[in-house]
């Protein structure tokens, strides 16, 4: 049976939990007879969840694209405190009526699989004490970006973002790199108290949602609610492992090239982005309009279809590109569901990491448009395994095709080069990053002393312990804070060194067959969440493996292409 899309009213505004009330009602109380009930059910279910969605998403665009804006922070406050847990009870109600329905055996063919296992996950964790609970966690995550939004510098007597400040870091001025360094660090460090308070509250919520569900901390809690059926903790921690053995060398190796190729005594933090030649900063583009031209370019060049996506969403007013004041930091592909269309938002300060984020939040805009004809919402509910997958594979794959952003093919070298340095070098802060989580988590009652602790030692066990900190040291316990995701969504950060392998081992793949390797990325993404991770990772042609031989074999085909290029 087709869904006809009649299910919700074209004219519903949602501006209370009163207008969407009746359709979960509907939903909980309407008989099922049969499979074919039951499958139109799920498919008006999935409707309404759509619709939601995007409400919600929209909602959290526009209060990030303008933190200072009271009333859109409040229309998403409204949301969070007043509907969502009105919905949270009900989708308990409806997870059980579909769980425990007759019919689902008739109804469950493969591409259900994962719903309906993620279903069943749901309603062993759900408990409604703690509804108030995720939403105090979700308001209280909000002013992450509130605190961080309003963070500026003056440098050269103009106030300036931390990202538009970051662009001095590249300055063949040694002097001025540091301090934009020691203006941004301190900038920092004024709202870091007010951080490790955040974080405290958000530590104490979230154990208590965690302990509430019956698990016996909130690791394990997200292990479960993430959906996380394809590894286990001992995955990560062998992931963490691997990364220490087969990758910090390689950093350590490249930072000691770093040092003497500057004729440094001391590697200092404000001196690991500058060109080792004495060339000037990459200007890729001019203004957010000139990113966004160029980037259709740069995507016609490979496929006309990941061009026409980016037009469609131009022409939607889809995109939030350019960085300001008041803007929320980060940047993020926002799917929208019931459109199929998504949202990029960005914080672009015309430097090479802007083109980097732009063609890596594309990648997550094809995947919403590829997924968007799937039957069910929650076969488009991808885990951040295959989401990463998408976006860091076309970083890679548009490589190639950057020559648009940089004309001078040396500077195009250029960019390519510090695109692949910038591979090895996130794999070690991903493995920090998550390391630190599972510490933080499992360890729940711990001080803030011994958190600062804990945030040193693992640093230093991924960083290579090259770079002098000397008379920064007070900054380094407070370093995490940049890390939106410890703050915003925990624990979701190891899937992007999963994709960061899963993206290398596609361009490999790409380098000796680009039309073969492109079919396959646009199958494995039309996938949605229809099948196992490891499974779409072969549709995609690569392998989902966190082992050290694996590992050790892609950083050194990345390493021999950095050698090819340089």
């Amino acid at each position: 049976m087709e869904n006809t899309k009649s299910f919700i009213s074209p004219d519903l505004q949602i501006n209370s939990w009163d207008d969407v009330k009746p359709y979960f009602e509907n939903l909980n109380d309407r008989e099922l007879h049969n499979s074919s009930e039951l499958h139109q059910w799920l498919l008006d279910r999935s409707e309404l969840e759509s619709l939601l969605e995007e409400d919600m998403g929209w909602r959290y665009i526009r209060m990030t694209c303008d933190t200072t804006d009271k009333e859109r922070e409040q229309k998403y406050l409204t949301f969070v405190s007043e509907i969502e847990p009105q919905i949270a009870p009900y989708r308990d109600l409806l997870n059980k009526k579909m769980a425990e329905s007759p019919y689902l055996a008739e109804v469950d063919k493969p591409e259900y699989h994962n719903y309906i296992r993620s279903v069943k996950e749901e309603i062993k964790i759900f408990r409604e004490e703690n509804i108030p609970l995720q939403t105090e966690i979700q308001t209280e995550q909000q002013k992450y970006a509130s605190i961080s939004g309003a963070m500026t510098v003056t440098v050269d007597d103009k106030i300036q973002t931390l990202q538009q400040a970051a662009n001095y870091y590249k300055s063949n001025d040694r002097a001025k790199r540091q301090e934009v360094y020691e203006l941004v660090v301190n900038r920092r460090y004024e709202d870091a108290e007010a951080l490790e308070d955040l974080f405290d509250i958000l530590l104490k919520l979230r154990h208590q949602v965690a302990v509430n569900a019956g698990f016996a901390n909130f690791r394990d809690y997200m292990f479960a609610a993430m959906g996380r059926f394809d590894y286990t903790v001992k995955d990560c921690e062998l992931f963490h492992e691997s990364v220490k053995n087969k990758v910090v060398p390689m950093v350590r190796e490249m930072l000691l090239h770093r040092k003497a190729k500057l004729g440094l005594d001391k590697l200092r933090p404000w001196d690991n982005e500058v060109d080792l030649d004495g060339h000037p900063s990459l200007k890729p583009f001019s203004d957010g309009n000139d990113l966004l031209d160029k980037t259709i370019q740069c995507f016609e060049k490979i496929d006309p279809f990941f061009k026409n996506v980016i037009e469609t969403m131009i022409a939607q007013g889809h995109f939030d590109v350019e960085s300001r004041i008041g803007k929320a930091p980060g940047g993020y592909n926002y799917p929208l569901p019931a459109n199929g269309y998504p949202f990029i938002f960005m914080n672009a300060a015309s430097n090479t990491r802007d083109v980097e984020t732009m063609v890596h939040e594309a990648g997550h805009a094809f995947h919403s448009v590829l997924t968007k004809d799937l039957e069910l919402n929650a076969q488009k509910a991808l885990t951040s395994e295959i989401a990463e997958l998408a976006s860091m594979s076309m970083e890679l794959i548009s490589s190639h095709s950057q020559d648009v952003f940089y004309t001078n093919p040396e500077d195009h070298k250029r960019a390519r080069l510090e695109h692949l340095e910038g591979i090895i070098e996130v794999l070690p802060w991903v493995a920090t990053v998550d390391k630190f989580q599972h510490w933080l988590y499992t360890n729940p009652n711990h001080t803030r002393a011994e958190r600062s602790a804990a945030w040193l030692e693992i640093s230093s066990e991924f960083s290579g312990n090259v770079i002098d900190w000397e008379g920064y040291e007070k900054f380094r316990p407070y370093s995490w804070h940049k890390q939106l995701h410890i703050f915003e969504v925990p624990f979701y950060y190891i899937e992007y060194g999963f994709a960061q392998l899963g993206a290398v081992g596609v361009w490999r793949n790409y380098l000796q067959n680009p039309t073969q390797t492109l079919q396959q990325y646009k199958d494995a993404l039309s996938l949605g969440y229809t099948k196992s991770i490891p499974d779409i990772y072969k549709t995609a042609g690569v392998k989902f493996d966190f082992s050290e031989n694996y590992i050790g074999e892609l950083v050194a085909f990345v390493n021999e292409q950095m050698k090819s290029i340089s």
